[in-house]
């Protein structure tokens, strides 16, 4: 044995070769359709041992979050950092998370989404200095992802983010991956090795597209951004959203269908503000400065007592 090979890192998981799929390519297509269903099966099945540090995780990134002035940024390579775009993208349509509170550190750039950029991964200068540039504080939080949890790129990310004082959270699919070292919270997502070697946009990407959707979602919780299983924070854009918002506001007060569209209209679209314009008769500005004496949360504002001080 060579020194080279002794030093040699050991093969993520995720880059490791099944056996059973060995003649993958031979089989039909309704078998092999199956088979690579029970492992999609078994990405959403690897998601069950990590709940306990994810919701560690969200309740310290909500804590953070809080305060009104941190950024989510989220950073990854290849398919990871695909997921991740994917992920901070739904959040101001779904939660009304604002745009500037939401940063993408993506190796190769935006132009990454449509044509990779598989090199890029191995560039920890440029997730330092994209980190640097966009001022990393400690009032941010950083998610990171990469399947093998080894990719210099996103473990960069990482310690750049730490060392500026950002709560980080690395999310991979390797035990004893560099990631989830560097990372305050470590999310591993035990996928195993993929029907098609190295192929991480199966179980990994789809385990990791899952994790993300829980994360953010608990986060947005935690923030008072859903009440009674609602998005109270949507935003009406479209017909269909303000026909939503119509009915969130009927619903949540038991007013005729008239009277919610009159009253959101009257709010300007805002869910919470106009729920608690019905409840507690009070006018617009007296619902926003009732919501942020609670930090905007429904139920905090709801449980105050009915006298609102003009």
């Amino acid at each position: 044995m060579t020194v080279s090979s002794r030093l040699s890192p050991p093969v993520p998981q995720t880059e490791a070769v099944n056996r059973r799929y060995r003649d993958l390519d031979l089989w039909d297509s309704a078998t092999a359709l199956e088979t690579l269903w029970e492992g999609q099966m078994a990405a959403m099945a690897a998601l069950r041992p990590a709940l306990p540090v994810l919701a560690a995780a969200a309740d310290a990134a909500a804590a953070r979050l809080a305060t009104g002035q941190g950024r989510l940024i989220y950073a990854g390579a290849g398919t990871s950092g695909r997921l991740a775009a994917l992920d901070a993208a739904e959040l101001p349509p779904t939660f009304d998370w604002p745009y500037a509170r939401t940063h993408l550190v993506i190796a190769g750039g935006t132009g990454s989404l449509l044509r990779a950029a598989e090199g890029a991964e191995d560039n920890a200068d440029a997730a330092r200095a994209e980190l640097e540039t966009a001022g990393v504080s400690p009032d941010d939080v950083l998610i990171a992802l990469a399947a093998s949890g080894t990719t210099p790129f996103a473990i960069a990310a990482v310690e750049t983010a730490r060392a500026a004082g950002a709560l980080t959270i690395g999310i991979a699919n390797s035990r004893g991956a560099p990631l989830l070292a560097a990372a305050d919270h470590a999310v591993l997502l035990e996928t195993g090795a993929e029907a098609i070697a190295g192929s991480t946009r199966m179980r990994a990407g789809t385990a990791q597209k899952a994790v993300l959707t829980l994360l953010s979602t608990q986060i947005m919780i935690r923030l008072g951004r859903i009440h009674d299983g609602r998005m109270v924070e949507m935003r009406p854009t479209n017909a269909k959203l303000l026909a939503r918002a119509q009915r969130m506001v009927a619903d949540l007060t038991g007013c005729s269908a008239e009277d919610a569209a009159e009253t959101l209209e009257a709010a300007q679209g805002r869910i919470k503000t106009a729920v608690l314009m019905i409840l507690r008769a009070i006018d617009a500005p007296q619902a926003e400065a009732l919501l942020s004496r609670h930090a905007g949360i429904l139920r905090a504002a709801l449980a105050e007592g009915r006298e609102v001080p003009l």
